[in-house]
């Protein structure tokens, strides 16, 4: 959409399938790959397959997600071609609906099929810990009721997207789960939750008009963006409280390199209400988990070299 307008640009050709997989959202889904394999280095090594497929598998349970919440969010009437945002691909650019919940579907399979071959080189509990996470994935925007209507999307996201997909991406490289890599998994899980308190801020009066009752409904938009800064502090924080009581070494603080990138995401948010306004400031919250992952994923790897 573009202010002097008003009018939506239609997508088309492969510009459109792109559009409907929703890639600013992937950082939801390889960071905590990432990093949780960054994780088990010092401890195991890298098994390169396990964490290709690992990759692989998140990202189309992501991505799977992503379709799922178009096709329903078009079914209950949510999307609309004035709809602001990355969603309305079957609203906008003529994507049938029964097309975005097969490849779902499809998706969801392909996954389960590499999450077979895990199970083979790890355990086969994961198995159960997977088909939670798809299901996750279904139940956010789909089932009679949706978790993204209520006010733990940001809970849910963080926890199934984030913390839980850097420990299975830590357990099979290592066999094991450690105190470390939970401590460590918190940040992200936190900043992934955040990926989705920007999201809901940004579709807040849309939302509260079609009877959502997301978290940033409930608390306001003042309150909301708050919120969202304070889950930028305390990540930052949480990695000081790790290098103070030794869990990590001092080289995780290049995580402080993406500083500004937090900074700008809170200052995108603040004093703009309008949709279209709050896309960078959506896009900023994404680019810094983004960075905060893989910065704090080199701080593990850099330390893991200097010790050698």
């Amino acid at each position: 959409m573009t202010e002097s307008t008003g009018k939506i640009n239609k997508n088309t050709g492969l510009k459109k399938w792109w559009h409907m997989l929703r890639p600013h959202t992937l950082t939801a889904s390889f960071v905590p790959v990432i990093l949780g394999t960054a994780i088990a280095l010092p401890k195991s090594g890298i098994n390169i397959p396990l964490f290709i497929a690992m990759l692989l598998a998140s990202m189309l349970i992501q991505i799977a997600t992503n379709l799922f919440n178009e096709y329903f969010d078009f079914k209950r009437g949510l999307d609309t071609e004035e709809s602001i945002g990355i969603g309305g691909t079957i609203v906008r650019d003529g994507v049938r609906p029964e097309t975005v919940l097969r490849l779902a579907y499809i998706l969801c399979l392909t996954a389960t099929l590499i999450g077979v071959y895990i199970c083979i080189e790890s355990s086969w509990w994961l198995a159960v810990v997977g088909c939670i996470c798809m299901m996750a994935g279904y139940f956010y925007s789909g089932g009679p009721y949706p978790i993204a209507y209520t006010p733990f999307g940001e809970l849910a996201a963080g926890l199934f997207m984030g913390v839980v997909i850097i420990l299975i991406s830590f357990f099979i490289q290592t066999d094991t789960i450690t105190i470390n890599s939970i401590l460590i998994s918190v940040p992200i899980g936190l900043l992934v939750g955040g990926i989705n308190m920007a999201n809901n801020i940004r579709d807040l009066d849309g939302d509260k008009e079609k009877g959502r009752q997301t978290l940033p409904i409930l608390l306001g938009r003042s309150r909301a963006i708050t919120v969202l800064a304070g889950l930028f502090v305390v990540s930052y924080l949480w990695i000081i409280g790790l290098m103070l009581f030794g869990v990590e070494s001092a080289w995780l603080l290049v995580v402080f390199a993406s500083l500004p990138k937090a900074y700008q995401a809170t200052k995108l948010f603040t004093g703009k209400t309008k949709s279209i306004q709050l896309m960078p400031a959506m896009k900023a919250t994404a680019q810094m988990t983004t960075m905060f992952g893989f910065l704090l994923s080199l701080g593990l790897i850099l330390d893991y070299i200097i010790n050698l």
